[in-house]
């Protein structure tokens, strides 16, 4: 028997933008929000608070700039506080928990990790479903493990000759980049700049950003939001083997689209 998600009987999905940086990505998913409420149309999701682990970061203007309430914790003053390396994941999971309480208010059902540059631990993977969006086609595999995942997946691809890249939306669980996955935005072919080529090993770096810059605004800015409304609408669901389910048809690869899906 199949469990949607979320189901949309119980209203739109309550969802928590969680960022580190410029947020570029939360900005896109409420964007995408606002502009079917300005159609008129009965939202799928919604999100109803911002929340960042750095003091510095755009969570505030973003705020700001659509009417929403913030919560900062600053995950470096947290652990300058208590005298503890970075690497102390006892702490990320103190500050993870404590994350939770503060955010209990909000009845939050769902976290996009919008450029949320912390590793989630248990307390955040247990609270709520998780979905992050990551540079790469995760259903690439080689000897049953995901080929292109880490910090460095576009370069990755490039370097071993993949003609197309794509984004990949997953929940997040326990090992990174290995969540189930939800959507595959529509292949992009890569792009080499004048006076680059094929195999210019010197030239990869930045060939690398060039194609990640590209994807964000084909890949990850359309699928995310999408990934949520699809959620928000039920059409996501899932076994009692937590195998995914899309409209009923099982993905165990995620849900590949070949053009923008409204």
């Amino acid at each position: 028997m199949l469990k949607p998600l979320h189901d949309p009987a119980n209203g739109p999905l309550r969802v928590a933008g969680f960022m580190s940086g410029s947020g570029t990505n939360l900005r896109r998913i409420l964007e995408f929000e606002r502009e079917r409420r300005r159609r008129g149309e009965r939202p799928s999701f919604e999100v109803v608070v911002i929340f960042s682990d750095n003091a510095q970061s755009q969570a505030a203007a973003i705020g700001a700039d659509f009417d929403l309430p913030v919560v900062i914790r600053d995950l470096a003053g947290y652990y300058r506080a208590r005298g503890l390396p970075r690497k102390d994941m006892k702490a990320r999971e103190q500050f993870d928990a404590e994350t939770v309480r503060a955010l209990a208010p909000f009845a939050v059902k769902a976290v996009a990790y919008a450029g949320y540059m912390s590793i989630a631990t248990r307390p955040l993977i247990d609270a709520w479903l998780g979905v992050n969006v990551h540079p790469a086609d995760l259903s690439i595999e080689r000897d049953g493990r995901r080929v292109f995942v880490g910090a460095h997946a576009v370069r990755d691809a490039i370097q071993a000759g993949e003609a197309m890249i794509a984004s990949t939306t997953h929940i997040v669980e326990a090992v990174v980049d290995g969540g189930r996955l939800l959507m595959i935005s529509p292949p992009l072919p890569v792009e080499w700049p004048a006076g680059t080529r094929p195999g210019d090993a010197a030239a990869l770096a930045a060939v690398a950003d060039h194609n990640q810059e590209r994807l964000k605004r084909a890949g990850d800015w359309v699928i995310f939001p999408r990934t949520l409304h699809f959620i928000g609408l039920g059409r996501f669901a899932q076994d009692e083997q937590g195998r995914l389910y899309f409209d009923g048809e099982p993905t165990p690869k995620g849900h590949k689209i070949e053009k923008t899906e409204i």
